[in-house]
């Protein structure tokens, strides 16, 4: 790993996580900016740990917007992708907000506490979320707050993580699928998509604390860019500022991981999604792929193809992320033709080829 692909995979931050939880990882070996740990020390055996070890992650550069009120379920419907009615204490979906035309200017994961909708994204994409979706509170008796300090998150992930959370959460850990949520003793867990088991964990500050300390003879900390590598592997999309509006939600495969409902009626930008569904005039989706690179590649990086038309542009980055073996795994948003019959570049004709790899779900739809 070269330090320039280190360095630029660090983060400023603009947003100061909750004091008592960041006092907390720094007496645990955490080095952090203001909204998430960098790592623990071990970069590099940190990444190669995400992959084959057990690790656990502070999850605190993920925020969440809580929807508050008994219109709640009714207003999110009309706003999101996904079928809010789905959303059950016991379940959980990814989904996307869209603009009027189709365009995503938000990723998600939604989940049930007590009462209310959480929406968990990236830090950087809470302000502007809520600034966009309370312009159509209008008379809906519903408040939107961002919540994202008021609990503490954490991801675990491994070969074992399953069976170390039934022993030291819950046993029903054990009978979690992909989406499935858990509320026990003031923690909710999320059982989340990957090639090895892995979860997320909300709770008071105190709880997970405990819950850390209990798992760290087990697992390794690890910094954001490890739980990073795990998103991208499971094919999961981020919508970031830099790509706000950049994709309609079927390029970035939503509809294949349940984050697209076609029965559920109206919602912002439905007309836009519906219609590409059901014409079939998808030209672009979003693949795995690997790139060697110098510096790390960001979200919204064009790429190029000369079997593309020079005026449409044959994609751009989704996300990219540091990969063990020393070069970048990204996911890119890319024309169907120019990924499966051509070749893609990152930025020009004289950048470095992406070498596709298969994601962990399948392009047919599931029904």
């Amino acid at each position: 790993m070269t330090a320039s692909l280190l360095e630029a995979g660090k983060t400023t931050g603009f947003y100061d996580m909750n004091a008592e939880w960041r006092s907390f990882l720094e007496r645990a070996g955490a080095v952090l900016t203001s909204d998430r740990v960098l790592h623990f020390g071990q970069a590099e055996t940190e990444l190669h740990a995400a992959l084959s070890g057990e690790i656990c992650c502070d999850l605190s550069h993920f925020g969440v917007i809580a929807a508050r009120g008994p219109d709640g379920e009714t207003f999110l419907q009309g706003q999101l992708t996904c079928d809010v009615r789905q959303v059950v204490p016991e379940h959980s979906m990814i989904g996307a907000y869209c603009s009027p035309k189709g365009r995503a200017l938000a990723s998600f994961r939604l989940f049930r506490c007590g009462d209310d909708y959480n929406l968990e994204l990236p830090r950087s994409m809470v302000e502007p979320t809520l600034t966009r979706l309370r312009k159509y509170i209008l008379r809906a008796r519903i408040a939107l707050d961002d919540v994202s300090d008021t609990l503490a998150r954490i991801g675990v992930a491994g070969s074992n993580a399953t069976q170390l959370l039934a022993a030291q959460v819950s046993s029903s850990a054990t009978e979690l699928a992909v989406g499935d949520v858990l509320h026990v003793n003031g923690i909710t867990a999320i059982r989340l998509p990957g090639a090895t088991p892995r979860y997320e964990l909300h709770g008071p500050v105190s709880e997970i604390q405990a819950v850390w300390n209990a798992l760290a003879p087990h697992l390794m900390p690890v910094g954001a860019e490890a739980w990073q590598l795990l998103d991208v592997l499971a094919g999961v999309p981020t919508v970031y500022p830099e790509t706000v509006e950049a994709f309609v939600p079927q390029m970035m495969n939503l509809e294949l991981l349940d984050g697209i409902s076609f029965k559920k009626g109206c919602y912002t930008g439905q007309e836009v999604v519906a219609r590409t569904h059901y014409l079939g005039k998808l030209k672009r989706r979003m693949y795995l792929a690997r790139v060697e690179m110098a510096t790390l590649p960001r979200p919204g990086d064009p790429l190029f193809s000369p079997q593309a038309d020079a005026s449409q542009g044959a994609g751009r980055l989704v996300d990219a992320c540091r990969h063990p073996d020393g070069d970048c795994a990204v996911l890119a948003v890319a024309l169907i033709e120019c990924a499966e019959r051509g070749t893609l570049h990152l930025n020009d004709a004289g950048g470095p080829v992406l070498r596709l790899e298969p994601l962990p779900y399948a392009f047919e739809a599931t029904g």
